[in-house]
């Protein structure tokens, strides 16, 4: 009796589907009918690295399907609206689609300056930052010129703007072949003030970022470790002091590379003579930002949390409960070795992937000296499902994941 018994459960185990086809399975039935992919077992087994890699391609295939159907309008009416917050936007084409580079377009978000003031004002820098299009001319790809959706004089930093942002990236990947590691930041006055505060805290989405003639208020440049940052302001700029802080910003990033050589590259020119506009002369900044791909998986990472919390940052996370503005953490990963410190942070997750280091052997952690983890991790299809819904990037998705605590 016993034998048989064994039997059944070896031949059950040996005619149980895998956990890539029951993924396959799952995906083959209506999205509105699917079960929730938690609450399937498969979904937790775990997965080869073969497997892996087909499960990735899988789910992202059925993202952008379902991105298709629901987004297109989205893109052909120029407009996304998130809560009771809209934001409008333009797109002037460089180069034809079926002539873009491996990989896909370059995107480029241009913001526009005004702030504080009367929607007329806005909608007038807005339609000022549209025609700089063709002033600025990158080689190739989408240049994007979003409308504000406030008026506020923090127009382009204010919560929702993350989001927004998030949604465009995703919509345009999906429908106009935009490749995830080719997206750009730029934006003049107040749309300066914008890249001073966005590519640091959303440091993880931008090949490079271009700052002309903004003020960075309280923004940290710590983040910048693995965007190229240009910052260029007039001479004359003495409005709440652009000019001056512009250096001082450069200098605190000359100070940053000069502790971490392979981290924050950069350039800062104060343009003489000239005031608030530099006469087409930041266009320098269009080309140098093009000589650059993001490494969505980059060796290391400094991430500062900003007023504006987010719960990823390149291959770290937090849970939304313990985030809190002024938190820090520093990542290095050196072959299988990965080594953490971290301010004022209770506890992260290290997420990992077969591009980052080798799965099949042993992974260590280490909190300062002190090592935390160490062993095989196990890749499973929900943490790949479940960071592709939180970012929505190919290039972003992870299999495993060490918890960390301090």
């Amino acid at each position: 009796m016993r034998f048989s018994l064994l039997c059944i459960v070896a031949a059950s185990r040996l005619f149980a589907k895998a956990p890539i086809d029951e993924l396959r399975d799952w995906l083959a039935i209506l999205r509105e009918s699917r079960p929730a992919l938690a609450d399937t077992a498969f979904a937790r087994e775990p997965l080869t690295k073969a497997d892996a890699a087909s499960a990735s391609k899988l789910l992202w295939e059925d993202h952008t399907a379902f991105l298709r159907t629901t987004r297109a309008a989205e893109i052909v009416g120029k407009i996304i609206r998130i809560g009771d917050r809209e934001m409008k936007f333009e797109i002037v084409a460089f180069g034809k689609r079926e002539d873009a580079p491996a990989g896909g377009r370059s995107l480029f978000i241009s913001m526009h300056g005004g702030g504080g003031g009367p929607a007329a004002m806005n909608d007038g820098q807005w339609e000022n930052q549209i025609r700089l299009a063709q002033a600025y001319h990158p080689a190739e790809g989408l240049y994007v010129a979003p409308r504000a959706p406030t008026d506020t004089w923090n127009l382009w930093h204010e919560a929702h703007i993350d989001q927004m942002f998030d949604r465009l990236i995703a919509d345009l990947v999906a429908l106009e072949g935009v490749n995830p590691n080719r997206v750009f930041i730029l934006g003049y006055s107040a749309g300066g003030d914008g890249v001073f505060q966005l590519a640091p805290r959303m440091a993880d989405h931008w090949a490079a970022a271009s700052m002309m003639a903004g003020h960075p208020n309280e923004a940290s440049p710590l983040g910048l470790r693995n965007v190229p940052f240009a910052i260029q302001v007039g001479a004359n700029d003495g409005a709440y002091h652009r000019n001056k802080i512009a250096a001082e910003w450069g200098a605190k990033l000359d100070a940053l590379q000069t502790d971490d050589p392979d981290g924050y590259p950069h350039f800062t020119e104060i343009h003489a003579s000239k005031g608030h506009w530099m006469d087409l002369e930041d266009r320098k900044a269009i080309p140098w930002m093009e000589k650059f791909t993001r490494d969505p998986l980059p060796t290391r990472v400094a991430w500062r949390q900003d007023d504006v919390l987010h719960r990823t940052f390149y291959w770290l996370a937090v849970a939304p409960e313990v985030a809190k503005v002024g938190q820090k953490l520093i990542a290095v990963r050196s072959g299988q070795n990965i080594t953490v410190t971290a301010h004022d942070v209770p506890k992260m997750f290290v997420r990992l992937n077969d591009a980052m280091l080798d799965l099949e052997q042993p992974v260590v952690v280490r909190v300062g000296e002190k090592e935390i983890f160490s062993g095989r991790v196990t890749r499973t299809i929900r943490l790949l499902a479940d960071t592709l819904a939180e970012r929505g990037d190919p290039d972003l998705m992870f299999s495993a994941e060490i918890p960390v605590s301090f």
